[in-house]
């Protein structure tokens, strides 16, 4: 594509954006945060694109050429790795003011893939312009590395999840951080629709499927929440930070 077209491309891409960065809902869960209006605006500049990803469609694949880094702003995501046995292992979920793609920075080529688990929307952010625009502006920059240093601490944080803790106490877990990333973004901490099956959460907590379905039904005999299908009520938030703390006692 030649220059002239990807600036034609870029401009009525930015212009048909009605919500942009700057008057995004969401710029306090993303890079935008703490950004003055203008800083937010020349990071406007670099979205090329707002890509729609249907259900079941990747963003991107493992070994795909890493370019660009994702905002998620609307939708919700699964992240895995197909592991030598032939088993897909789920690595992570991400919704509504996350990141996606960080995994490729360091050797240029995404390490996992990318998976909508309903119909969603991401904005492309090109990495070497977030570089180049990082280094003009320090917020942005002290941004970038507090989210790079906060994708360490999670994966930190999961490895002991599946280290240290039994059954219970991982789903006790899993659910309460679902509960307070959704209250971050303005929906009900005690109340919300599960995007991804039992045989994902499974995958991501280390747990067989029967496990996962054992423990939703206990969960739910003992009041700590409520169940249908996918809809889940949390009825005990105090009992459920009590398993954790049991292991931690």
């Amino acid at each position: 594509m030649s220059s002239g077209t990807s600036a034609k491309v870029l401009s009525l891409s930015l212009n048909s954006l009605k919500v942009a960065c700057s008057q995004c809902n969401l710029r306090e869960l993303c890079l935008p945060f703490g950004l003055s209006s203008h800083e937010v605006h020349r990071l406007d500049s670099l979205i090329e694109t707002r890509r729609k990803v249907k259900r079941g469609q990747h963003l991107y694949h493992a070994g795909d050429v890493f370019e660009a880094i994702y905002a998620v702003k609307t939708g919700f995501f699964k992240t895995d790795v197909l592991l030598e046995d032939g088993r897909d292992q789920v690595t992570g979920f991400q919704m509504a003011g996350e990141l996606l793609g960080l995994d490729g920075i360091s050797g240029d080529a995404h390490t996992c893939s990318a998976v909508a688990l309903e119909d969603s929307e991401v904005c492309a952010i090109p990495f070497a312009e977030l570089e180049n625009l990082s280094s003009d502006i320090p917020t942005l920059q002290r941004h970038l590395h507090r989210v790079l240093s906060r994708e360490i601490v999670k994966d930190h944080g999961v490895m002991m999840l599946l280290g240290s803790m039994r059954a219970e106490e991982r789903l006790a877990a899993f659910l309460l951080n679902l509960s307070q990333r959704f209250l971050a973004r303005g929906y009900s901490a005690s109340e919300f629709h599960l995007r991804m099956t039992r045989e994902e959460i499974g995958s991501y907590l280390g747990l067989k499927l029967e496990t996962v379905s054992r423990t939703f039904s206990h969960f739910q005999d003992s009041g700590l929440i409520s169940v249908q299908q996918k809809h889940i009520r949390i009825m005990n938030t105090e009992g459920l930070h009590q398993l954790i703390k049991q292991k931690n006692c």
